[in-house]
């Protein structure tokens, strides 16, 4: 009898098609479309002003952006919790009136900015520990600290500017060079690259996007959700009051009205850098081009004379079609994943 001899069925492999050219620029057209806009607005300015990839130009467009450059990183932690913080404005210009009162009381410099820093991160941690552990809204919260801080910073001198004739090592850091780029941009550099570590490298920072994601499943998973809010709002603190600090060594002197209207421009450069208002996607490298490309914007118009009303609308008009475009693109890419 013969014998009939059945082969197993051979496994069936699935083999993942490549995705086409098309895709992968789609993709990458979702993901660097704020770059693009850059670039685009870089070559338009350099057509339109031959002045503006002077390297001195260069340089004040990267000190002119730094300041609102290093509130926004630190506002691109709290928003990613689905937080925001109104209050960063009146936390530089308090910062910076108490480095220079310090300063002008012969305190060193190394303390005085330790202490003007250690008040900014006190203040975000007091307002991000109110919101977590009583459960108000962050908006709420530092709407009132952006008056009461603000009121504080008015206290101080009665309204008047503080300071006078600051140590020469102390001005340097606000108006200083590192060959031709500004001491405030090698910050506002810096500042970018070590927080972008953070988020990416970090356990601290898989917990901001988890709580931004989640809050309530990331609870359930053990994150101290609490003290990540906290944590982000001191850290929001201690950015704002890094730039009051280098604001006052530009000017040698301490403003109280330095910054009003701060936390709108960061808050901008935020979401225009791709950082959901609702939370959990985003990141530093969005909002450090969203800032320059602010700036360049500005840096054009003034140097086309352009009135400062007309700079207001354009600059609004451009920024929500800007952020019509991301929504857009974020729509397809979701139907795409789909």
């Amino acid at each position: 009898m013969n014998e009939t001899t059945t082969s197993p069925a051979e496994p069936t492999t699935t083999t993942a098609t490549a995705p086409s050219w098309r895709q992968r620029g789609s993709t990458w057209l979702i993901k660097g479309n704020l770059l693009i806009v850059f670039v685009v607005i870089c070559a338009i300015a350099a057509l339109l002003s031959p002045e503006f990839l002077t390297a001195r130009n260069l340089a004040n467009l990267l000190q002119q952006s730094s300041l609102t450059g290093i509130i926004a990183v630190g506002m691109t932690l709290v928003i990613l919790t689905s937080g925001i913080d109104l209050a960063v404005g009146s936390v530089a210009a308090l910062s910076g009136m108490i480095v220079a009162i310090l300063l002008d009381g012969a305190v060193p410099i190394p303390v005085a900015i330790l202490v003007s820093l250690a008040a900014g991160v006190g203040i975000g941690m007091l307002m991000g520990a109110v919101s977590a552990w009583i459960r108000l809204p962050a908006f709420i919260v530092t709407l009132a600290g952006l008056t009461a801080v603000r009121g504080w910073a008015f206290t101080l001198t009665d309204g008047r500017p503080a300071g006078s004739g600051l140590p020469e090592g102390f001005t340097i850091i606000g108006g200083g060079y590192l060959g031709i780029l500004p001491l405030t941009g090698v910050i506002f550099i810096g500042v970018t690259l070590l927080t972008g570590l953070i988020l990416r490298y970090t356990t601290f920072g898989e917990y901001i996007y988890a709580v931004g994601s989640n809050e309530e499943a990331a609870r359930l998973s053990g994150v101290p959700v609490n003290l990540i809010k906290m944590a982000v709002f001191g850290f929001s603190g201690l950015t704002a009051a890094l730039a009051g600090v280098l604001l006052t060594s530009r000017l040698t002197i301490g403003q109280p009205t330095a910054f009003q209207g701060a936390e709108l421009d960061a808050i901008a450069a935020v979401v225009l850098g791709g950082t959901s208002l609702f939370g959990g996607r985003g990141g530093v490298g969005g909002t450090f081009i969203a800032v320059l490309l602010l700036s360049v914007l500005k840096n054009l118009f003034n140097l086309m004379g352009i009135g400062s009303f007309v700079q207001m609308i354009a600059t609004g008009v451009i920024l929500v079609l800007a952020l019509v475009l991301n929504k857009l693109l974020d729509s397809r890419a979701l139907a795409a994943a789909r």
